[in-house]
């Protein structure tokens, strides 16, 4: 795997001595170390409320990348010449205290960028306390973490607050998703081979099915969950975005507005999404597991841990062909996968007992990622032509051996923020436009006809969930 290093930078991480910081910023960037991608004077600062210095820092970085690369840091030497390069200040995002101390270790004419791991009601002070205490400048770069708002209203104030401060080329909003390698490889099947582009439309597809399911409940995180739901918290952004990947017109290159440009023009493409069309769910108790009132420690909640959509994309690329959406918590298994449902053959040259299964491509993004292309094969052997259907199988880590330890998607997307490419983030009209279509479907919420229904854990769902399917003549993908 070819490695292109990135220029020399100072990276500042908010919210340093938080979860996602520990559990995936770190590691992350630690592998981009041993890797040899990051300049070795490459600067990382942490920053957050923690009254420790930089020595204690290190020391708690000990502890809990011994839990999260556990395997990266066997290189001993290597650990502790990165533990070297990482400061850590104590920070009050919202006042005065370590601004001044901030800004003299920021180093000149190197990269700045400003990961803001934290929550998005201080995401506009931090803003302005970077600008006006000059640790910014036209050249920095400011990432942001989801849940970038809640609705359209607040979508559009954090917008504005940050663009009060920053360019909209200086923004960078992250959606890990995107930085996974199997949707980049999505763009690639599509726009770099001549196989699939002229079929990929709506007289060769019959429909497509997203699916982001989960094993695990919101045990843990449940008092956070239930002020957002399955609808804010994955459909919005999460499966938005795969479902643009899927149906986007080529863009002209590969290039960061190219490309948005062409997703904003599906999101403002979607259909409103009538009532019959939405299925909420809430996991209840079961096989020896608690139920979602009880992790959202809320007996009245009426938030949704499952939610699956039927939704239409009104341009003349998808005209008639449904996309169906699902995600879930406490579901059968975890899996996250794209399936691209083509049509029958319209007409069996081998007989009635020979029913041809139409052709699927599958991409997989989790657990592991690869793409599978369902075809129909004759069976072997005597007897005549009877038909059977066999995968194409290309699982990346059986298909690419050594060369498919791909790097994580925050490890790629950091990255990208150095290089200053945002091909991968998010812009500012999209998110918005991605809320406008998701607030129509919340305001359904409050009607009585869509009360979550109750559903077994470790099971595919409701059943109103197959029967959106079944009406249509369709079932769903089995999770597993």
């Amino acid at each position: 795997m070819q490695i292109i290093p990135v220029d020399d930078f100072d990276l500042v991480i908010f919210g340093a001595t938080g979860d996602l910081a520990s559990r995936k910023i770190f590691p992350g960037l630690f592998r981009r170390w041993l890797a040899g991608q990051m300049p070795s004077t490459s600067r990382i600062i942490g920053a957050a409320r923690t009254d420790i210095d930089s020595a204690e820092f290190r020391t708690s970085l000990r502890e809990t990348m011994a839990k999260f690369a556990t395997k990266e840091i066997e290189d001993t030497e290597a650990f502790e010449a990165f533990l070297a390069n990482i400061d850590y200040i104590s920070i009050d995002a919202t006042g005065d205290k370590g601004w001044k101390p901030l800004a003299e270790l920021l180093r000149p004419n190197v990269i700045r960028a400003f990961y803001l791991s934290v929550g998005p009601s201080i995401f506009g002070a931090i803003a302005e306390n970077l600008v006006q205490h000059k640790c910014a400048d036209r050249n920095s770069r400011i990432v942001v973490e989801k849940p970038f708002g809640r609705d359209l209203e607040s979508a559009q104030i954090l917008n504005a607050e940050l663009r009060a401060h920053f360019k909209e080329d200086q923004i960078y909003r992250i959606d890990h998703y995107l930085g996974k390698e199997t949707v980049q490889n999505l763009m690639a099947i599509r726009f770099a081979n001549a196989l699939f582009e002229p079929l990929w439309n709506a007289q060769h597809i019959d429909h497509v099915q997203i699916t982001v399911a989960e094993d695990i409940g919101v045990a843990g995180r449940g008092g956070y969950y239930d002020k957002s739901g399955a609808m804010r918290d994955m459909v919005q952004n999460h499966l938005m975005q795969l479902l643009c990947l899927v149906a986007m017109e080529p863009p002209s290159q590969f290039e960061a507005d190219a490309v948005r440009d062409e997703k904003l023009k599906v999101i403002r493409s979607l259909a409103t999404v009538p009532r019959r069309d939405i299925v909420r769910g809430q996991y209840r108790a079961g096989a020896g597991e608690e139920s979602y009132i009880t992790h959202s420690e809320n007996p009245s909640s009426s938030t949704e841990s499952y939610v699956a959509l039927r939704v239409e994309v009104e341009n003349w690329r998808w005209a008639g062909t449904p996309f169906y959406l699902r995600t879930g918590k406490r579901l059968r298994a975890r899996a996250t996968e794209i399936a691209v449902m083509f049509k029958e053959p319209p007409h069996s040259i081998f007989g009635k007992e020979n029913k041809l299964p139409a052709n699927a491509l599958i991409i997989h993004l989790q657990p592991d990622e690869g793409i599978t292309l369902n075809m129909t094969i004759k069976e072997p052997g005597p007897g005549g032509m009877r038909m059977m259907e066999v995968p194409l199988d290309m699982t990346f880590a059986e298909a690419l051996g050594d060369a498919a330890d791909f790097p994580d998607a925050y490890e790629r997307l950091i990255m990208d923020v150095i290089r200053g490419n945002q091909t991968l983030f998010m812009r500012g009209d999209e998110v918005e436009a991605a809320w406008t279509w998701a607030d129509q479907i919340i305001e359904k919420f409050s009607e009585n006809a869509l009360k979550p229904s109750q559903y077994d854990p470790l099971s595919s769902g409701p059943e109103e969930s197959l029967a959106l399917m079944h009406r249509d003549g369709r079932r769903w993908r089995d999770i597993e």
